[in-house]
């Protein structure tokens, strides 16, 4: 489910629930009272705040997170429990966007956590979509789904003449077809009537195109060790290339 998906899907249940169309509009004190909820809901959650979340969440939440796992409200709060010992999460919100229609609310952020992981700093950052409806008790999140927002690999320094195996060109149909080539110590990859894009290696026959980082070009090699296709692949499924 996309977030367009689920914001379309919540719309046309509070359509179906008797509320009447509306366009989106702007609240600016509605947006500072969400947002501060939102922020208080992400700053409990290192120390469990499950009562906190309880009181912020509709009976129905539809929660759909960073993995993928759709979840209850019994769900989420099950998972509301302290962080063990040696984890230390900030969870921040930036580039917070609004809209309201009517009695729902959509909002859309960033949630730039920084994680102190048993001594080791690591910042991750996460797209939220939150859906919240008006009811007699106030504002309550009825939907929320989370997206990694995904960073580049480490790039590894490969020699040249490992490079330079992966030099040729390559052929989808009788009518696509892709080039790389090498320039000194850099590998650069084209589609014909495409964009030249530099390669740069996360492992060995493994690349990637910096800026692009769900998606990898896997090189593949026959039983005497010669390069022969790549696959395109994202999400773990590949469009296969055969060398030419």
């Amino acid at each position: 489910m996309t977030q367009r998906t689920l914001v379309a899907t919540t719309l046309m249940l509070a359509c179906a629930a008797g509320a009447a169309p509306a366009s989106a509009a702007d609240d600016p004190a509605l947006k500072a009272e969400l947002q501060a909820k939102t922020q208080a809901l992400l700053d409990a959650v290192p120390a469990g705040g499950k009562a906190m979340w309880d009181a912020a969440a509709d009976p129905a939440l539809i929660y759909v997170d960073e993995n993928n796992d759709v979840l209850t409200k019994a769900d989420v709060l099950a998972q509301r429990t302290p962080s063990p010992p040696g984890l230390v999460a900030q969870l921040p919100i930036v580039d917070y966007r609004f809209q309201r229609y009517g009695d729902v609310a959509v909002a859309t952020y960033i949630v730039d956590e920084h994680l102190g992981y048993h001594g080791q700093p690591i910042n991750t950052k996460f797209r939220t979509t939150d859906t919240w409806r008006k009811t007699p008790a106030g504002w309550k999140l009825i939907a929320s789904m989370t997206l990694a927002a995904l960073d580049d690999p480490p790039a590894i320094a490969l020699p040249p003449a490992t490079l330079a195996e992966y030099a040729g060109r390559y052929e989808l149909t009788p009518d696509i077809h892709y080039s790389v080539r090498l320039d000194g110590t850099r590998l650069f990859g084209q589609r014909d009537g495409g964009k030249e894009v530099e390669l740069k290696a996360e492992a060995a026959d493994l690349l990637f195109v910096p800026g692009s980082p769900r998606s990898r070009k896997a090189f593949y090699r026959d039983a005497s060790g010669k390069v022969i296709g790549f696959g395109d692949r994202r999400e773990g499924h590949d469009i296969k290339w055969r060398r030419l």
